[in-house]
């Protein structure tokens, strides 16, 4: 899954209207946070072939990371930031999502010791019950949708004084999300183009925000029928939309966060969609061509450099050097099955 989660998480923004942009202090911080608590990005040479990578573009394994998407960076940061500030307390952490963000809170706090209770609904898949408890947290089963549980994970909150995670709409882990950049730089010092999905935008923000203190093009990605950032931007600001894509899972935000769409009105920033049937395109090629398994939103990515290429870009020229954000994977690799020669 990705950047979205599947669930739908909202919460209404708390920085005011001056403090919405996302800082490359705060992305640079957390990178000092949280060295040497997740695996350092690798990435993968650049490929000519039909896949739609080529054109100079890196890839950025991310998938690899812990817990299995990039996710785990943003709940490291989160914890440490909260704990060196005197701000975690003795009740833990808690959170309502059986995506990435549930899976990458309980890991953390397994990691630092922390209590951790995720709140999912009844009829939650056993496999992501049983993953988060692997992972030592408390998992609490709580009516049949996804709004029964996050109720009830703020009921906890407020009454036991636990420290209330988000999935994506949240300084802290936006800001650990995007310390993936600096390592692609890293890398590929030469990089000057990032390609990222979006879901409720906090991978996308904290990306933006780094790459913005280097002169680093973004292009920021959605689906065309899940696309909460496009939507803020012709709005002016965040509003709810509807969602029906096949990375709908991973990037199914009903709405973006207010740090995305400053990030998207930035200079430097292209906004861009992608029909499902290219996902599904770029997902397939990466398995049959490279054998990399990757959940949609990590394809969606992929899908926008290769419809960014195919328009020569934006502006005329297409880059030189970009990295792909392949996001994560955790996913039923018996999906990947192609349906036809293509």
């Amino acid at each position: 899954m990705g950047d979205g989660e599947g669930e739908h998480e909202q919460r209404e923004d708390r920085r005011g209207e001056d403090e919405r942009c996302l800082s490359h202090a705060e992305v640079a911080a957390a990178g000092e946070r949280i060295a040497g608590a997740v695996r350092p990005l690798a990435v993968a040479a650049p490929d000519g072939s039909r896949d739609g990578v080529g054109g100079g573009a890196w890839l950025g394994l991310e998938f690899r990371q812990y817990t299995g998407s990039f996710k785990a960076r943003g709940a490291q940061n989160f914890l440490r930031a909260h704990r060196a500030g005197g701000t975690l307390p003795d009740a833990g952490v808690t959170i309502a999502s059986g995506g990435n963000a549930g899976l990458a809170c309980a890991w953390a706090a397994q990691q630092q010791g922390v209590p951790a209770t995720v709140f999912l609904p009844r009829n939650a898949p056993e496999v992501k019950v049983a993953k988060l408890a692997a992972y030592g947290a408390e998992v609490r089963l709580v009516g049949t949708e996804y709004a029964q549980a996050l109720t009830a994970c703020q009921e906890f909150a407020a009454g036991t004084g636990a420290l209330a995670s988000h999935a994506y709409d949240d300084p802290l882990i936006a800001a650990g999300a995007g310390t993936v950049l600096a390592e692609f730089r890293a890398r590929v010092p030469e990089l000057d183009t990032v390609v990222v999905a979006v879901g409720g935008g906090g991978l996308f923000a904290g990306i933006a925000a780094a790459a913005r203190h280097h002169g680093i093009r973004v292009l920021a990605v959605e689906p065309e029928h899940c696309c909460a950032l496009n939507a803020a931007v012709r709005a002016g600001h965040p509003v709810d939309v509807e969602i029906a894509s096949v990375a709908a899972d991973s990037l199914g935000a009903r709405r973006a966060s207010a740090l995305a769409l400053h990030a998207a009105q930035q200079d430097g920033v292209h906004c861009l969609t992608v029909p499902d049937e290219e996902i599904e395109r770029a997902r397939r090629r990466l398995w049959a061509e490279q054998r990399i398994v990757v959940e949609h939103a990590a394809a969606t990515a992929l899908a926008g450099w290769a419809a960014w290429r195919a328009g020569a870009g934006a502006d005329g020229g297409t880059p030189a050097t970009a990295g792909i954000v392949l996001c994560g994977a955790n996913t039923d690799v018996r999906t990947l099955a192609a349906p036809g020669p293509e």
